[in-house]
């Protein structure tokens, strides 16, 4: 930047015919050239090193992740089977291992009850203002019991609304308890209000009208009991009936949970007279695909250790967090991932036939896994829940302590550390382009001057040599 004395001077043609504002520039650069250039190449090699960490934290984490996400929604997810399967579909919440055979036969199916007003002659038609009553209960035959824990529901009926509008204030005021819609059929248009499934959520409809009697344009043309209009009973609502291994239950839906060993049925049939076998197993082609992928991504990791940290030209050379990875990885196949197993049973990776090789990376050994499935299988299904113990818990403590950054000798703490010495460095930076610019503003002003001071010099020069020639022109 040209200050404003040399700025004046070079435009007057003065002055030592240097240029001081370049000269100024110069000679700073130059002096912090040597700090600023070691530190951006620290720059470059700890931005190296921060990727180089942020890498292999990644794919441990990546591979720990991806393992939870197998052993909970993918196929070794234990899955039952049925010989019948339309009586009922199976299914197992995560994290649980139901093990065994059961005979199951269902007699009937949960339902909710279906109701139809008279009709009306669009949906458009006054139904008539009053109140609607709704009562939950049992409707069995000609009797109806309240659900003396259900309040009744009042739905206010004003003199504008219609078929269509009092459907929407139905299924509004029950919370869809009920849902209710209007039907046009061939003898006009009638109201249809379906209840929940399970015998407790059956109802009767009271209508109070403003006066008539049960004639269309009054409400209480569409009230409904068992006694006032038993034909417009569609369905009664029932639970459903089952017998799991000769144990008579019921339910209220037809989703059944709570079963032995926390399974699920999803009832869709009966075979009354015709008990079905469910059975749980464990699926040895898809732990053996799993151990496969597994021992892949372990070598894909081990591969990256390699290259990141080679003791030469890797980014990871010598830093404590990936020597300390290396050294998990080796001893990983001995980890115990079962600590309650006893006799034959599983207790170590190695014994899922997890194997390490010579040269650090690792090999499926797939007779010893073979044994394992023929020997124990409930013992080998168990080590791939989502519980505290098992394949994914051992993976996951594993990811967790090579990604401490509390701990210096992780890999965690080698990104912290690498990260906050690339902070350091910014600032140094920083600091150096301010020195550097109050050093080219301080030069700038001193070159200024000096140029000034010749300037003044050369003018007084240029005087005494015009006196010079005048004396002695005299002297002539």
């Amino acid at each position: 930047m040209e200050t404003p004395g040399s700025s004046i001077i070079s435009a007057l043609g003065a002055g030592s015919g240097v240029d001081f504002i370049k000269l100024a520039s110069d000679i700073s650069d130059a002096t912090f050239a040597a700090q600023r250039n070691q530190i951006t190449a620290r720059q470059s090699a700890l931005e190296a090193q921060v990727s180089a960490a942020a890498q292999l934290r990644s794919a441990v984490t990546g591979l720990a992740a991806a393992l939870g996400d197998r052993v909970r929604t993918g196929d070794l997810a234990p899955r039952g089977e049925l010989a019948n399967p339309a009586v009922a579909r199976v299914s197992v919440p995560a994290g649980l291992t139901p093990r065994g055979n059961f005979s199951l036969e269902v007699t009937q199916l949960a339902r909710s009850q279906t109701l139809l007003s008279r009709p009306l002659a669009s949906r458009d038609a006054l139904v008539g203002e009053g109140t609607l009553t709704l009562r939950f209960g049992t409707v069995d035959g000609a009797n109806f019991a309240p659900d003396a824990a259900r309040g009744a529901i009042d739905i206010t009926v004003t003199a504008t609304d219609t078929l269509a509008t009092l459907a929407a204030r139905i299924s509004q005021a029950t919370g869809g308890d009920v849902q209710a819609y209007v039907a046009t059929g061939t003898g006009g248009a009638q109201l249809v209000m379906k209840g929940r499934e399970g015998a407790a959520n059956g109802f009767v409809l009271e209508a109070t009208g403003a006066g008539g009697g049960a004639v269309a344009g009054d409400l209480e043309y569409l009230g409904w009991s068992l006694a006032t209009g038993p034909a417009q009973l569609q369905s009664s609502a029932r639970d459903a009936a089952l017998s799991l291994d000769g144990v008579a239950m019921t339910s209220p839906t037809n989703r059944v949970a709570g079963l032995p060993g926390g399974f699920t049925l999803d009832l869709t049939g009966t075979n009354i007279g015709a008990p079905t076998t469910l059975s749980f197993g464990t699926s040895s082609a898809a732990i053996t695909s799993v151990m496969e992928d597994f021992v892949a991504a372990l070598n894909d990791i081990v591969g990256q250790v390699a290259d990141l940290a080679a003791p030469f030209g890797g980014e990871l050379g010598n830093d404590p967090g990936a020597r300390e990875l290396r050294r998990d990885l080796a001893g990983l196949s001995a980890r115990v991932v079962m600590p309650g197993a006893t006799g034959d049973e599983p207790r170590t990776l190695a014994d899922l036939g997890l194997a390490l090789n010579r040269d650090g990376s690792f090999r499926l050994d797939s007779a010893r896994l073979t044994r394992a499935l023929e020997t124990t299988p409930d013992a080998v299904a168990a080590m791939f829940t989502t519980g505290v113990t098992g394949v994914f818990a051992t993976m996951d403590r594993f990811a967790r302590e090579n990604s401490l950054i509390s701990d210096p000798g992780t890999l965690g703490g080698s990104l912290r550390r690498y990260e906050s010495q690339l902070a350091a460095s910014a600032e140094r930076l920083s600091a150096i382009a301010e020195q550097q610019e109050a050093l080219r503003e301080r030069l700038t002003r001193q070159f200024t001057a000096s140029e000034r001071r010749v300037a003044a010099s050369q003018t007084t020069l240029d005087f005494l040599r015009q006196q010079v020639d005048i004396w002695s022109a005299r002297d002539r």
